[in-house]
């Protein structure tokens, strides 16, 4: 009988871990994995491997020490619901070793044994668990338990029957309360429209501010342009038109290239795009390339346009910010202050912004002067992003060393040091307000999004969290204020967009897609919501109270 022979090389495992570290969010990470593990410069086509691919093989991996863990020499399987891990021995493992030195000692000693080692439990008659319950059992919703009598516990038993008819009556109702509860802010598939299109996963999108247009950008080396229907949004068949935008780059070494940034001008007429290969690039509305930016020496991880729209200001990971004009497609000026990769920028106004990195500084910069002109220092770990308020005397900076910071220019130091998170904070968003906003007399509020699973609310006037929003059960990635600053629309790798109550901190809507989120956005009415996933669809929600 023949086998088949597995050949795993080197470089399969390096690129498996390259493309996790990416779908997890370290992106300066994979970039650097990506060059030392000389990943670049392998065959292996992106297009080719599905998201999770490290998971599902470390997943089956499991699988198979489970099956190998259980099966005993008569053939049979011992019914366990313990979990396995990848970094500790599962128990019926230790058992086994126990028994098999047990085994030993007794043929050593020449001692009949009376022992007997019985690893099957009085659970044996009951069906195995699922594999993906017993190999991840926190990523489940519902723990199942084995209860016991009072008695057999060695308590005092009870027969009071009645008690425990009404618990049960009491338990139903709960149940049947909270399923109805959860129907109603259920978003049913019939109000949303899923675009197809991407073949990869899709890092982000952005709508047009004066046209129902909505930009995307893929791990596939392209952007698109999709012409959004007016009106409700709903499951057709029909499928959405779109414009594609291709970013491949003959002179690039690997296949695909991730669009990692996208952002529409403020007057909706051109879009810029900024990719992993280095390169900047500004379109039309109608999809045609204008200028090619290819100053940058690495990834660029964040665009912006000034609100006036003559310049565009990029970040990277070769640890520089550049201003570039718009008129010209070339650079206005280059800012070469940090010394490690700039994570995100912010426009203050027309010619001041601010730019952090992985090296824990933020720098704010003028055009036209070479030095920055003020800087913020505090943060003990690298600094994921930054956003000015509107007046832009505050500036919000957010950290992998779990806290979220209010930096005035006023004072030039830290107003506000906000540390009720627990994990890494991915991004932040200030509520809108002002004179140009829907609201103009809202209250300012600061929402920070964290690894923790839980979006936090921050009432900036005093300092402190109003709300915790607690529904998610993975990493959250993203967060978006509806125009009005009344909601606030979620995103996580759980798969479930959130939309949530500014007033109260209430779940109004929730809807389950068919991937990890990595971006949230609405539109400039507030009536659609988008969100892109990591299985390459985008989808555009309804919301309409």
């Amino acid at each position: 009988m023949s086998s088949s022979a597995i050949n795993i090389t080197s470089d399969e495992i390096n690129f498996l871990i390259y493309k996790y570290l990416l779908e997890s969010g370290f992106q300066h990470a994979a970039f650097s994995f990506y060059n030392e593990s000389l990943v670049s410069k392998s065959d292996i086509n992106a297009s080719n491997v599905p998201h999770g691919s490290l998971v599902s093989v470390l997943q089956k991996g499991l699988q198979y020490m489970e099956v190998e863990a259980h099966l005993q020499e008569d053939g049979t399987e011992i019914n366990c619901t313990e979990p396995f891990s990848l970094v500790s021995n599962h128990v019926c493992q230790v058992k086994k070793k126990n028994e098999k030195n047990t085994t030993i000692k007794e043929k050593e000693d020449s001692i009949p044994s009376t022992k007997n080692v019985s690893i099957n439990s009085t659970n044996s008659n009951k069906d195995k668990k699922d594999k993906k319950e017993t190999i991840f059992p926190n990523t489940t919703t519902t723990t199942t338990t084995t209860t016991t009598s009072s008695s057999s516990r060695g308590g005092i038993s009870s027969n009071n029957n009645s008690g425990d008819k009404h618990d049960k009556e009491k338990d139903k109702y709960d149940k049947d309360v909270k399923m109805k509860e959860e129907d109603s802010i259920e978003i049913p598939d019939s109000q949303v429209t899923t675009l197809i299109g991407h073949t990869n996963e899709v890092f982000v999108c952005a709508w047009n501010p004066s046209q129902s247009l909505l930009a995307s950008g893929s791990g596939d080396s392209t952007a698109r342009i999709w012409k959004v229907p007016p009106g409700p949004c709903e499951n057709s068949k029909e499928p959405v038109t779109s414009l594609v935008l291709n970013h491949r780059n003959s002179n690039y070494h690997e296949k695909t290239i991730d669009v990692t940034t996208l952002e529409w001008s403020s007057d909706g007429s051109l879009l810029a795009t900024g990719s992993y290969d280095g390169l900047g690039r500004i379109w039309n509305k109608n999809g045609s390339l204008i200028y090619v930016l290819d100053e940058h020496q690495a990834p660029i991880f964040s665009l912006k346009w000034n609100k006036k729209g003559n310049y565009l200001l990029s970040g990277s990971v070769d640890k520089t910010s550049i201003v570039w004009d718009v008129k010209t497609g070339g650079v206005k000026q280059q800012f070469e202050f940090h010394t490690a990769p700039t994570l995100d920028i912010d426009w203050r106004n027309n010619s001041q912004f601010a730019t952090c990195s992985t090296d824990k500084m933020i720098y704010v910069c003028e055009i036209g002067k070479d030095k920055p002109i003020m800087n913020f220092q505090g943060h003990q770990d690298e600094i994921n992003a930054i956003k000015w308020d509107p007046t832009g005397n505050l500036l919000a900076s957010c950290s992998d060393d779990f806290t979220a910071k209010i930096w005035s220019m006023k004072t030039g130091g830290c107003l506000f040091d906000f540390k009720d998170h627990t994990k890494e904070i991915y991004t932040i968003k200030w509520s809108p307000t002002g004179p140009e906003s829907m609201n103009p007399n809202k209250n300012l509020v600061l929402a920070s999004a964290s690894f923790d699973s839980t979006i936090k609310l921050w009432d900036v006037d005093v300092g402190k969290c109003t709300y915790t929003l607690k529904k998610h059960l993975d990493p959250v990635y993203t967060v978006s204020f509806s125009p009005n600053g009344e909601y606030l629309a979620s995103g996580s790798f759980d798969k479930y967009l959130h939309i949530w109550s500014v007033k109260d901190g209430s779940l109004i809507k929730s809807y389950k897609g068919p991937g990890g989120i990595f971006e949230v956005c609405w539109d400039g009415s507030g009536d659609k919501i988008s969100a892109c996933y990591s299985n390459s669809a985008v989808c555009v929600l309804d919301f309409r109270l």
